[in-house]
């Protein structure tokens, strides 16, 4: 098992590796309450989602800790699964089931670009600004939807958007959780986004507001809601409207798997000559659990950033990522505790989430105004719009435009031209 992955060649242990998953599972626990409560809001199945969320996070992690030998989690991502309800089944009004049908289909894409290095290849044609900007705004996005649930902002007519009732009970209560979260993170607490919401839950419980399990482990909820339901709508994905969707599925997915093992690899000491070891076989583990959650029944996974906190307490190869998924395999059996968490419990984690992908918008270089344009509206159409797509068209559109106006054609890759008229499709007859 040592020589397996590599203990020696990268100083670490069995202690150091087990402390390291318990870490980052901790760190990403959050994920099976708020990723069933959002899907579900698109009509899915509350109890299947948990299940598949927690099959996928299993799956996926284990490929990444045995194919690549990282110390990194894969779980349903909290920019793409805000994107497939609000965005797709809210916003575009298009059904769960074709939507799920779209994510199975883009992670099929995923392992054939993978398997063919021409993920890596697409990776790297993408101006990196636009990448930040990406990040950034799914942040934004993200940290609204939060604040939203918590009914911290509500709506307005005559603002669009206004504070809401700040002494209602539940409001209260998401409030203190985000308190509790804040005060976490900046102590350095590892899990502190864990750690607050079972607090905040308790705090509930005990002042009437959320409902008190009637008991705390039980039977695994049935995939049968959500099992193989991909194959019975293929027919229904060759619409322009879902063809858009299934693209920005690939294109949202790619810098989110990108700049996640970018920065945890380099973090691990893993880098080197910036390149990374193995990465062919992380994209293929990635890709492999997109489409494995799909049929399972849960949104595009991708590589975890709250990895991090594992890699800072010393997790170096995939025995860390082995440990994470034994973690959520246990956490199953505890879905009726998971099952009476509120969405004013899960506000601050996606305020927060949120918050930590913002922060790559420091790395956007703001002095140059070609770059701040389409950058910027990158970032605020996603929250202002609810859609990650057109916040990506913005700036696909924009960017190139901004380069042609200054005459600097041979600076923009075809692709990029490819990919502003196909948005300009977009904006022109589904939008």
């Amino acid at each position: 098992m040592k020589n397996f992955f590599k203990f020696a060649e990268r100083g670490t242990s069995y202690k150091q590796e087990s402390l390291a998953g318990i870490t980052t599972f901790l760190s990403i626990a959050y994920i099976l309450v708020v990723n069933p409560i959002i899907l579900s809001q698109s009509g899915m199945d509350q109890g299947a989602v948990f299940t598949a969320t927690a099959l996928t996070a299993i799956i996926g992690t284990l490929l990444m800790g045995i194919l690549a030998n990282f110390p990194i989690a894969i779980a349903p991502s909290m920019g793409l699964n805000s994107f497939f309800t609000f965005s797709v089944c809210i916003g575009m009004g298009i059904d769960w089931q074709v939507t799920l049908t779209g994510v199975f289909i883009a992670g099929i894409i995923f392992m054939i670009l993978s398997l063919l290095k021409i993920r890596e290849k697409i990776i790297n044609i993408i101006p990196l600004n636009l990448k930040y900007a990406i990040a950034s705004g799914i942040g934004f996005f993200i940290t609204f939807i939060g604040l939203k649930n918590g009914g911290i902002i509500v709506g307005n007519e005559a603002t669009f958007v206004s504070i809401g009732d700040l002494t209602s009970p539940m409001t209260i209560l998401a409030i203190v959780g985000l308190v509790l979260t804040v005060i976490m993170l900046v102590r350095g607490i590892n899990g502190g986004i864990f750690y607050s919401m079972v607090i905040t839950t308790v705090l509930g419980m005990i002042f009437g507001l959320i409902d008190v399990p009637k008991s705390v482990i039980g039977s695994i909820p049935s995939l049968e809601p959500t099992f193989g339901v991909v194959f019975n709508h293929m027919d229904e994905i060759f619409t322009v409207k879902v063809l858009v969707v299934i693209f920005t599925f690939l294109i949202v997915a790619f810098f989110d798997t990108a700049g996640a093992l970018i920065g945890l690899t380099s973090q691990a000491g893993m880098m080197k000559d910036n390149k990374i070891p193995n990465i062919g076989k992380g994209l293929i583990a990635d890709s492999a659990a997109g489409a494995i959650g799909a049929v399972l029944g849960t949104s595009t996974p991708a590589t975890s950033v709250e990895s991090s906190a594992g890699i800072a307490v010393g997790g170096r190869t995939g025995f860390t990522a082995v440990v994470i998924a034994i973690c959520f395999g246990i956490a199953l059996f505890f879905s009726p505790v998971i099952s009476v968490i509120s969405v004013e419990v899960t506000s601050a984690a996606l305020i927060i989430v949120g918050a930590l992908m913002a922060m790559e918008i420091r790395k956007i270089e703001w002095t140059k105004l070609e770059i701040v344009i389409p950058a910027f509206l990158t970032i605020i159409m996603m929250p202002l719009t609810s859609s990650v797509a057109i916040g990506i068209g913005m700036g696909f559109v924009l960017y190139p435009i901004c380069l042609m106006a200054q005459k600097r054609f041979k600076e923009i890759h075809p692709i990029m031209y490819v990919l502003c008229v196909l948005f300009l499709g977009y904006f022109a007859f589904i939008v």
